[in-house]
């Protein structure tokens, strides 16, 4: 059996582990890095990007890079209205009221988006593995509803993978760090505060076995709330400064957003950091310059009413779990958003004082979670069992648009429950069953999942026939509804699908047009490399040309040149690869000729200086003889004469020196 993956399918980043050797790997990406930006775009080339190089470009290709797609899937367009006016692209109205987004000229769904992003971290995985890979557990917020669940599953379907298995994400978390804590009882908190989505769970953990014993959230808040929050105040001083509205403009708005983002990373290590954007617009006077300090406390301010959001649902799972602070063991921070010293200060504030775990890395460890669950599905992991929870409660519209709940919240899962029904009038043949999830006491208010009706009802006084309503949950939190009169035997059955009614056809054309698109991809990207090879290799022979210089002949030269002239116009065409190689295989030919050429010529002056130097020497060694030669006849004249010179001074100091010793003799008698 090929490896399953555990993908952390996030509102910012992305993230993808595999079991290896009875451990948890995370698969870092083809750029490098461990988590991957689930942002998509298409550039104006017609090129699809995904991760790092689709964020890279979102500055100057803001319409046509969508990112927090996570926050518009299994929802309907009515429901999505707040978000839809702080993203930089077009979000419209589907047929049947679901969500489409535009890039370029088409429309998308988000399961298709999505689908995206998971093949690029399947790929990604496939390359590090050394093999095919066609399964996957993939991790969603605990508080996705049915909708969300089934088209996150969709979108696994469309990246051509197998979804073995839908788990919540702090139930993953749990999983990675209960998989350390063996040998004891632990009741454990994990607040996972991402980038779009905000969950809360709290969890039993013992030797091996992980309980989820209740569940809340908020699947409207996130990170990128806290990015939005700082977005609007910026640009609002900027407009009550220059008068103009940076929100109007998409890529102004796209570069501010990322500046918010690195500030308020920034200030989870640091006090005051600066938002400084060079030539952010322009008006009649000229360019424009932002550039604003930002204090810790004036981000806690702007942010204060975020954060206090968070403190419900904290609450909610604690009453759900009928404990109290005081019986938390430990608390698990997970999310990139639970590093803000404000929601940390939140957190222990609401637990009593108690100092989160950093024994996990809150990047990563849901995708370690989720691998680890793909472990156990696979057998490899084996001392690990999960129960996990319904987050919302289930039922039907009853009389009077009540909201009959058959599921509780925070039901273990899988789970079956019944209810007994029957008519509302006599002889009524037929009844419609409604199905809801939500936690308000009247239908029509809570999200309604689909409807049947079950017909073939023998007449009978009101009251009297019985009809069975069956709720079934299987792992994933995915719900099947059945009911059948149990006089007739007669059965309905329905498997709700996403709020965006993404039909089996449906799902079968996209897989089928993500496999066609992959192949584009693939021929997109080896045309850039292809291009790339052929940059390289321009610039390569230009610069021998340039240093050859009179080295190479002008019919090699001409020839060079004709050859990198044809290559580029083949590649601009986009003509046959095969075409534009043998291009470049004359061309690298012709590398050889022109080296050789220029070796020649480099010799050939090499050789004319070694003899215009030797000739120079030959002709300063000639020259030197000839001084020699007449510096000798001089000495030999002017010898002779010193000579003469020495023997007359010599006679006359004889002569001297006899006269001293006559003298001298003459004395002493």
């Amino acid at each position: 059996m090929g490896k399953t993956l555990g993908i952390d399918l996030g509102t910012t980043n992305s993230v993808v582990a595999v079991m290896e050797g009875g451990r948890a790997t995370v698969i870092s990406n083809s750029e490098g890095g461990r988590t991957t930006p689930s942002v998509v775009a298409i550039n104006k080339a017609g090129e699809r990007l995904c991760g790092l190089l689709a964020r890279r470009q979102a500055v100057v290709n803001p319409v046509n890079t969508v990112y927090s797609i996570k926050r518009f899937i299994g929802r309907r367009y009515a429901e999505v209205q707040e978000e839809a006016k702080i993203v930089s692209y077009k979000v419209k109205e589907s047929p049947d009221g679901g969500v489409r987004i535009q890039i370029s000229d088409k429309d998308y769904s988000p399961e298709e988006i999505s689908a995206m992003i998971l093949r690029k971290l399947k790929e990604d995985a496939e390359k590090y593995l050394g093999e095919k890979v066609d399964t996957a557990v993939i991790t969603v917020p605990a508080y996705f509803n049915d909708s969300q669940r089934q088209s996150t599953k969709n979108a696994g379907t469309i990246a051509g993978l197998e979804v073995l298995r839908i788990i919540n994400e702090p139930t993953a978390a749990a999983l990675a760090y209960g998989i350390e804590k063996k040998g004891g009882d632990e009741t454990i908190l994990v607040f996972d505060l991402g980038g779009g989505t905000f969950d809360v769970s709290i969890l039993e953990v013992s030797d091996g076995l992980i309980e989820v014993k209740s569940t809340s959230g908020d699947t409207h808040l996130g990170g990128d709330d806290f990015d939005h929050a700082l977005v609007e105040w910026v640009a609002t001083e900027f407009l009550n400064a220059e008068s103009i509205d940076l929100r109007k403009d998409p890529q102004a708005l796209q570069r501010l957003t990322e500046a918010a983002e690195k500030a308020k990373v920034e200030l989870s290590s640091v006090t005051e950091t600066n938002i400084s954007l060079p030539f952010i617009t322009a008006n009649e006077s000229g360019p424009k310059h932002l550039d604003m300090k930002l204090t810790r406390s004036k981000f806690n301010e702007l942010t204060r009413g975020l954060v206090e959001r968070c403190k419900k649902p904290i609450e909610q799972a604690l009453t759900d779990a009928k404990l109290t602070y005081n019986e938390i063991d430990e608390v698990v921070l997970v999310g990139g958003s639970s590093r803000i010293p404000a929601v940390k200060d939140l957190v222990k504030s609401l637990t009593g004082g108690k100092e989160p775990n950093q024994s996990v890395n809150p990047d990563e460890v849901v995708a370690v979670g989720a691998a680890l669950q793909a472990g156990v599905l696979s057998g490899e992991v084996t001392d690990l069992v999960l129960l996990d929870v319904t987050p919302l409660s289930l039922g039907i519209d009853a009389n009077g648009g009540i909201f009959a709940k058959l599921v509780e919240r925070n039901t273990t899962i899988p789970c079956h429950k019944t209810q007994m029904c029957s008519t509302a009038e006599d002889n009524q043949n037929a009844v419609d069953v409604y199905i809801f999830q939500g936690e308000r006491p009247m239908a029509k208010d809570n999200k309604k999942l689909g409807n049947f009706r079950l017909d073939g009802i023998a007449p009978a006084p009101r009251g009297v026939p019985r009809i069975e309503v069956s709720f079934d949950i299987d792992a994933n939190g995915i719900v099947k509804v059945s009911a059948k009169d149990l006089n007739s035997g007669k059965e309905q059955k329905i498997t709700i699908t996403a709020s965006t009614n993404l039909s089996k056809e449906d799902v079968d054309r996209m897989m089928k047009e993500a496999e066609e698109n992959a192949e584009t991809d693939k021929k997109f990207k080896a045309m850039a490399d292809l291009r790339n090879e052929v940059d390289g290799l321009t610039y390569t022979v230009e610069h021998q040309l340039k240093e050859a210089a009179e080295g190479v002949t002008p019919d090699t030269k001409d020839k060079a040149l004709a050859l990198m002239a044809k290559m580029r116009e083949q590649v601009n065409a986009l003509e046959d690869e095969k075409e534009v190689r043998e291009t470049m295989d004359q061309l690298r030919g012709l590398i050889v000729v022109i080296d050789q050429e220029a070796n020649a010529h480099r010799q050939a002056e090499a050789e004319k200086k070694a003899a215009d130097a030797k000739a120079e020497t030959e002709a300063a060694d000639s020259k030197g003889d000839a001084w020699e030669k007449s510096a000798e006849g001089a000495t030999d004249e002017n010898g002779s004469e010193s000579k003469a010179a020495n023997g007359d001074g010599d006679g006359q100091q004889s002569q001297e020196t006899r006269a001293e010793d006559d003298a001298a003799a003459t004395t002493g008698s």
